[in-house]
């Protein structure tokens, strides 16, 4: 999840350098739903393994 995550903040900044704003965008949301699901699920299994 991680891995997708930065691959889409990867391809926001590339997006955005080259002039492609709406697809920066839509890239930059999608890795930034990504990542707070990461945190999520992270969480999650913290606190399963502490019990």
């Amino acid at each position: 999840m991680l891995h997708y995550a930065l691959i889409f903040l990867v391809i926001a900044i590339i997006a955005a350098f080259l002039g492609f704003g709406g697809i920066a965008g839509t890239a930059a949301m999608i890795a930034k739903v990504l990542f707070v699901i990461f945190l999520i699920l992270a969480i999650i299994a913290f606190f399963r393994r502490a019990s």
